[in-house]
């Protein structure tokens, strides 16, 4: 039923296997910044031995322990492994964890520049998990805005990068690294160099309004955020989306529904808003923490290649199909997206 759905949706946008794979094939064209608050993920595997007697509580047995790229820094391991030339931008503390972090990165070949910040310690997250059923989370983080020594560090590698640039793509996880100056200076950079914006603020466990991102090509809210930003609890999910694209002015939006998928909506020459939604493709999620960044990943980059919106959704329903089959923030590849595209068609 869910590939009939993502099928109807592709006719509708006049989308067929054939474009989407010569889509794919554009990817190498890319050239793409990620900029955004870096994370260590970690996921402790433990067995549920039962109830404590002496108070209320589930206690486990730990077993292993693994850890991953998560935040912004995941994004764009998925962006160089679809084809893309990509740089890493971010703040991480003194620590081990960085040193994590600068390792997995090297292994998956990603240029990056982490500017380092003794004022805070690498934001690092453990989910404990039986039987692939998560029971809690513990972060571990501070999260005050840079300093301004740190922020003209960041500026100095955004004016260094953008001339060599498709488009910067934003991944905000409201720790305090992309800074209302940093902003400023994308919207200067985009006017100058003729860049894409896209960006992503994600505010589960903190606050954040997306509407900070003004004049982005695209945005990435879940339908939660979306009604944060606009105050909005009650009205339909159409008004909520017309209304974050005319007060955040942004040109394509993507309002992502959980395990409903994602509804499209880009604005073409005409000023004609075209919608589609786009249904979730796996109907078994291993875990779903790396849907949102895959998605966004695989947008970023195929709309920084050249292809269209709607050709671009595509492709990211199938690329994010992919990323919650397996536990942990995974990068996927150019040939398995295009080896699933064979398949759900």
């Amino acid at each position: 039923e869910r590939c009939i759905k993502f099928h109807e949706a592709c006719e509708r946008q006049q989308v067929d296997l054939k474009q989407l794979l010569q889509a794919s094939e554009r990817f190498k064209q890319a050239r793409l910044l990620v900029l955004g608050d870096t994370i260590v993920d970690q996921y402790t595997a433990c067995d549920a031995l039962g109830m404590s007697a002496e108070a209320p509580v589930l206690v486990v047995r730990e077993l292993k322990s693994r850890e991953y790229l998560g935040g912004a820094a995941i994004v764009a391991t998925h962006a160089y492994s679809l084809g893309a030339k990509c740089h890493y931008l971010s703040v991480v503390g003194q620590d081990e964890k960085a040193k994590f972090v600068q390792k997995q990165l090297e292994r998956y070949k990603v240029d990056h520049t982490l500017i380092p910040d003794s004022s805070r310690p690498t934001t690092f997250k453990i989910r404990y998990i039986v039987e692939k059923q998560k029971l809690f989370r513990v972060s571990r983080l501070l999260e005050h805005s840079l300093s301004a020594d740190l922020e003209s560090k960041m500026i100095k590698s955004l004016r260094k990068l953008a001339p060599q640039l498709d488009g910067i793509l934003v991944s905000d996880f409201v720790y305090g690294v992309i800074t209302e100056r940093i902003l400023n200076v994308l919207q200067e950079l985009k006017i100058k160099y003729g860049l894409k914006l896209f960006g992503d603020l994600q505010c589960s466990s903190q606050v954040g309004n997306v509407c900070k991102f003004q004049h982005f090509d695209l945005l990435t809210p879940t339908e939660k955020e979306a009604r944060v930003a606009l105050r909005n609890r009650d009205d339909g999910i159409e008004w909520i989306a017309n209304s974050l694209m005319e007060q955040s002015h942004t040109k394509d939006l993507l309002i992502k529904l959980g395990a409903d998928g994602f509804i499209a909506y880009s604005t073409e020459e005409d000023g004609f808003v075209n919608r589609q939604h786009y249904p979730a493709l796996c109907p078994n999620p291993v875990d779903v923490a790396g849907a949102g960044d895959s998605l966004l990943a695989c947008m970023a980059v195929s709309l920084c290649a050249g292809n269209s919106p709607m050709v671009s959704a595509a492709l990211g329903a199938c690329m994010s199909s992919l990323a919650v089959q397996r536990v942990g923030n995974q990068p996927v590849s150019h040939e398995h997206l295009q080896q699933s595209l064979r398949e759900y068609f």
